[in-house]
């Protein structure tokens, strides 16, 4: 565990030194609170929107936020390796679990950190506005989005160790297009119905926004909480190792 925790130090000095880690995975995400509230404020009681009312708005933010890890996972892991970083490290007794965890924990911190600031200032918002949203409902939500923070982070870790720095944050872009998309942060598939719902039904990103959406709002049911739950920390756990499947089998490769 030492050496996992060594090279978790080293992931998180890296990422504090980086000013974009600051802008893309907390500025971006208040500022697009900040306009989405703005819009949903500016739409007219009668349009029946409520996509963008805080308590929808919060989760879909907050998953929004958390696609960006994955693009610095990917960046972080992609660079380590194109540099020789982890070649040198691969000498050392460290397995490829140590490497994976190395990687995912600070993320984690991130994720737990970003996902607070954002509910925090969602909360503020909702106070000014004069709809308070409740604080156990945030603290849920925060810790039921945490399985889709490892998805996110796993994808990552999985585009950084196949392709190198120049390709893999451009499949994260893809991914990050997808998640926001048919993850349903910008508007609601279960309105529309049809097949649009069932596209998104066939991601797990779909899943993310609903579970962050329901916990917030206490929403016990089966499809509207424990499904997304069982769903989304499956795809994480399959994810995860994976991961660690592909790193091993990267390792021979880059040793050989």
């Amino acid at each position: 565990m030492n050496r996992t925790f060594a090279l978790a130090s080293r992931t998180r000095k890296e990422l504090l030194r980086d000013p974009l880690s600051y802008i893309f995975c907390l500025a971006f995400p208040l500022v697009m609170l900040a306009i989405m509230t703005i819009v949903d404020r500016s739409i007219p009681k009668e349009a029946g929107m409520t996509v963008f009312h805080l308590s929808q708005l919060a989760p879909g933010i907050a998953v929004f936020g958390q696609t960006f890890l994955m693009l610095f996972t990917s960046l972080t892991v992609s660079k380590d390796r194109s540099g020789y970083f982890l070649v040198r490290l691969y000498a050392t007794p460290a397995g490829s679990r140590d490497f994976i965890l190395g990687y995912l924990l600070p993320m984690m911190e991130i994720s737990l950190m970003q996902c607070g600031i954002i509910y925090l200032a969602s909360w503020i918002v909702s106070l000014i506005l004069g709809t308070p949203l409740s604080a156990g409902g945030l603290l849920l939500s925060l810790l039921m989005l945490q399985p889709s923070a490892v998805l996110f982070i796993c994808i990552g870790l999985l585009f950084g160790t196949l392709f190198s720095e120049k390709s893999a944050p451009g499949l994260c872009s893809i991914i990050i297009s997808l998640g926001s998309f048919l993850g349903c942060i910008w508007f609601d598939a279960d309105s529309l119905g049809g097949i649009m719902l069932k596209i998104c039904k066939a991601l797990p990103f779909y899943y993310c926004t609903k579970l962050g959406r329901s916990a917030l709002q206490l929403n016990f049911g089966t499809s509207a909480f424990w499904l997304p739950l069982l769903i989304v920390a499956g795809c994480a756990v399959v994810l995860a190792l994976l991961s660690v499947i592909v790193f091993r089998s990267r390792m021979r490769t880059d040793l050989a």
